[in-house]
């Protein structure tokens, strides 16, 4: 009898150890899923926090990021496929990885090690040119890092300053564009200005410089505000030819709002008959000291000394 009980167990024993064996890849197959995962360190073997780990899938071009630990692991859960990886941190070489295959059953691991980016001595890197000066130039040379005040450990070691960095450099690479738009109707202005204000001028030609002044008015004030505007990195010390401009921008910014405003006082008495006279006389002057001063903070930027 007791033969009979132990052989009717045998087929449920059997199918209880079938599962246990089978259930595992079971699970994983029908998961769907797979997974990257390792350890990001620098030369030394020292973890690396805060890098940002990218996989792109070869067949579908997503991307998923993770970023490092403080003892730079990192996971990142993907369907199975092909993917490129690349590795990415603030004072370090890009690494990427061309191909690297996660499936649904295994994790594959990555531990890799990333080179310290050596700084460059000679001509001026993409990163080091987009950090423009807080002025309009037309050359290709970007001031250098102590100049902004800035020194290189401090825009690599944290992250939250290279982001308010690159912010402000998108911003002033604007102010840049506008301000050498802005020179085009001020010197035109200028020229103009020779035949506004004469004893036998026409109604026109004051008309024609009153436009030319209003234009150029709105494409400073524009201009200035993306100056303005743009972010500053705390505990940053202005130096060189940055600290200039800003001294000429204290001449030029009030200038260019008194100069329209003594520009239609003059505007009215002309219209009436008058001649210019009382403080409205002070247009001419204080137009071409503003000139003066937005030209020369534009060239202590555009050359170096």
């Amino acid at each position: 009898m007791l033969r009979n009980v132990w052989w009717s167990c045998v087929p449920g024993l059997l199918a209880v150890s079938l599962f246990g064996t089978w259930s595992p890849s079971l699970i994983a197959q029908t998961s769907g899923k797979g997974a990257l995962t390792g350890r990001v360190t620098d030369a030394s073997g020292g973890a690396v926090a805060n890098a940002t780990v990218t996989a792109t899938s070869v067949e579908t071009g997503q991307t998923q990021s993770a970023t490092t630990g403080p003892n730079g692991t990192y996971t990142l859960d993907v369907a199975p496929g092909n993917y490129r990886v690349q590795f990415e941190a603030a004072g370090f070489k890009t690494l990427e990885i061309p191909s690297v295959t996660a499936s649904g059953t295994e994790t594959a691991v990555l531990d890799e090690k990333l080179e310290v980016e050596e700084p460059s001595t000679g001509k001026p890197t993409p990163a080091q040119q987009e950090n423009l000066p807080n002025a309009p130039s037309s050359s290709t040379t970007a001031p250098s890092l102590e100049d902004l005040g800035l020194s290189p450990e401090q825009t690599r070691g944290n992250p939250q300053e290279q982001a308010l960095l690159d912010k402000r450099t998108h911003m002033l690479k604007i102010h840049q564009r506008m301000g050498l738009i802005t020179t085009i109707p001020l010197i035109v202005t200028v020229a103009t200005s020779l035949n506004a204000g004469g004893k036998s001028t026409s109604t026109a030609s004051r008309d024609l410089h009153t436009a030319l002044g209003g234009l150029t008015g709105d494409l400073y004030f524009m201009t200035a505000y993306y100056a303005i505007r743009a972010p500053r990195v705390p505990g940053t010390e202005t130096r060189g030819p940055i600290r200039f401009h800003k001294v000429m921008a204290w001449i030029h910014g009030p200038g260019m709002i008194a100069t329209p405003i003594l520009g239609i006082m003059a505007f009215d008495q002309k219209n009436k008959g008058e001649r210019v006279h009382g403080i409205a006389r002070a247009h001419g002057p204080v137009a071409i000291v503003t000139a003066g001063a937005f030209g020369a903070a534009l060239l202590s930027v555009s050359v170096k000394f």
